[in-house]
């Protein structure tokens, strides 16, 4: 009467809902479950395997495409109130209808293929979906091969791929066993062409499938297509003469080849050298993200990010195919903080560790691989005392860090350091005491321990990437002070020093010199990777991507950062082309 006499009243405070009742969906499959337990308004029997159960066609039919066909169209089942399922085992129609009314799915080892075959055959993906979740948490090296021949039977792709890459993952302790002999040779073949990493060489593959060729002599028909799959570049040649097969190589490898992979990997299956962006600034502000791409035509995508507060000015280093991120700063309450902290990344596990820290804080240092050993060089320290001039080196194999024989002359910062025959140069920078650039370089002996000097570079730089090639050192883009002292400019050059004649030269100039912009070589490829055209601001801050043939002698241009990006580093680091990475988008103003 109330809310009737407000309506008379012209009243329009009250107004109409829809309301979501979350127990409704719970409250109905309970109904529907009481129904069937006490034999309510049941209306059709099932049968498998002589077993039967009954049901209510309506529920059936609005659970499955199978079952909606059945009893809407003009089919013979559609009248009959007794339907007998001949591709479905009791097992498995019990399980789906369990589920159907309670939504509920109860799996095991045991019974799992019986409810997939029941699943798919009446048309239900989400238990289809449930079952290959189900076998993808119970993957071993045991039952991989069954698996793997479930997935093909059903079309189940994604537990497909995950069952390959859980064979070539452990390939070495997975092809001793029996189960490998168990792969057909659609199977081995599908192995050694899924382009997932493994962690054994490209010899021990050779020999794993000599091995499965030689379990059975009819297997021999199957030889030239496998050994198709086999990268024999990278095979020794004492592994090809020792192995005993039924046909000749595909081609006959070069014996001078080198055999072995780059540096730090067992075998390069599955994997890619990726062009990677390491943190950095963009216009949103500071990050920790790593980024990659596997060719020009390909876009860019997330790799990972580092695990600390995000932080600037560290240093970077490849060894053994492990990135390393060391020391660096942050901001805390509008201070800078240095730290001394390090971490190290797997590409292949996309796993982070933490490394012992430097000895003492450092940030705009210089991170140089020489040997298996990486050293620190020079930078600023929380208390600004002689961190600048300070050189530790890192031992991966203890995980410790050891004092060195101090820089001899300039407490520098943002300079370079590279590697060769085995010494470690350092090129430039900035004189921290008196807060000019350097154009001074100095060569580290390790094996004694000595500093020396070495002809000047050209033109005085900071800020600026080296690298080596050829048995020579280039140096690439940094800035140096005017006339005046008071005003930055950019350096445009690439310098080559010849260690023979000691001795710098001009190679060529940057098109479009920016500052804080990322360098790596990549092949024959120097690339230059975003950065900002103006000291003053940052509105002319850049995602372009130039690239110097070395070889060659010539520029090009390619596809931009999908966003402006600056004070990043670049490195070259072999990815797995298998990730499924989300894209890096381009950034809207």
């Amino acid at each position: 009467m109330l809310l009737s006499s407000m309506t008379r009243s012209g009243s329009h405070s009250l107004k109409g809902i829809s309301v979501d009742v979350p127990s409704h969906t719970t409250t109905l499959l309970g109904g529907l479950s009481h129904l069937r337990s006490n034999g309510l308004l049941l209306d059709v029997t099932l049968s498998a395997e002589g077993e039967h159960f009954q049901a209510h066609r309506l529920l059936l039919a609005a659970c499955s495409d199978y079952f909606r066909a059945m009893f809407t169209d003009e089919m013979r089942e559609r009248q009959q109130q007794h339907i007998e399922l001949h591709a479905v085992s009791a097992v498995g129609l019990h399980s789906v209808l369990t589920y159907i009314y309670t939504g509920v799915l109860s799996l095991d080892l045991s019974t799992i293929q019986d409810v997939l075959s029941a699943a798919a055959h009446l048309q239900l993906p989400a238990v289809q979906e449930a079952c290959a979740i189900y076998l993808q948490n119970q993957l071993d090296l045991e039952n991989c091969v069954d698996v793997a021949s479930i997935a093909e039977t059903y079309s189940l792709c994604q537990l497909r791929t995950r069952a390959y890459a859980a064979m070539c993952s452990q390939l070495r302790e997975f092809s001793s066993t029996a189960e490998f002999q168990r792969l057909s040779s659609s199977q081995l073949v599908q192995l050694l062409r899924s382009d997932h990493p493994v962690n054994c060489s490209e010899g021990e593959v050779a020999t794993a499938v000599a091995r499965w060729l030689s379990h059975c002599p009819s297997r021999s028909a199957h030889a030239r297509h496998l050994l198709y799959h086999i990268n024999w570049s990278e095979v020794p040649q004492q592994v090809l003469h020792s192995l005993a097969l039924p046909c000749p190589l595909p081609h006959n490898p070069d014996p001078q080849l080198h055999p072995q992979p780059p540096k730090g990997l067992l075998n390069t299956r599955g994997l890619e050298l990726a062009f990677v962006k390491v943190g950095g600034f963009s216009i949103s502000g500071i990050t920790n993200e790593i980024t990659y791409r596997l060719s020009p035509s390909q876009g860019w995508h997330h790799l990972t990010t580092i695990p600390h507060v995000e932080q600037c000015n560290f240093g970077t280093a490849v060894l053994d195919n492990q990135l390393y991120v060391v020391g660096g700063c942050f901001n805390q309450s509008l201070q800078e903080n240095i730290h001394p902290f390090g971490f190290r990344y797997s590409p292949q596990t996309d796993k982070w560790s933490t490394i012992s820290p430097m000895l003492r804080e450092r940030c705009r240092f210089t991170l140089t691989v020489l040997g298996e050993k990486l050293y620190a060089v020079g930078g600023e320290a929380e208390d600004g005392a002689d961190a600048s001039m300070e050189c530790e080196m890192y031992k991966p194999g203890s995980d410790s860090w050891h004092q060195l024989s101090s820089h001899p002359a300039n407490s520098r910062a943002q300079h370079s350091a590279v590697a060769l025959d085995g010494k470690l140069f350092v090129l430039g920078g900035i004189d921290l005491a008196h807060d000019f650039s350097l154009s001074s370089c100095w060569v580290l002996n390790t094996s004694s321990g000595s500093w020396s000097s070495i002809a000047d570079m050209i033109m005085p730089r900071a800020d600026h990437s080296s690298f080596v090639y050829a048995g020579e050192i280039y140096v690439c883009g940094g800035w140096n002070e005017d006339e005046t002292g008071n005003n930055r400019r950019l350096v445009s050059t690439l310098e080559c020093y010849n260690p023979s004649s000691d001795s710098w030269r001009v190679v060529t100039s940057i098109p479009t010199p920016r500052y804080h912009a990322g360098i790596v070589v990549i092949g024959d490829g120097m690339f230059v990777m975003g950065g900002f055209h103006s000291d003053a601001t940052f509105d002319r801050a850049s995602g372009i991507i130039e690239c110097y043939d070395l070889e060659r002698e010539e520029w090009h241009s390619e596809k931009a950062y999908p966003r402006d990006i600056w004070e990043h580093t670049c490195v070259a680091l072999h990815v797995p082309r298998c990730r499924e990475d989300v894209e890096v988008m381009i950034s809207v103003a």
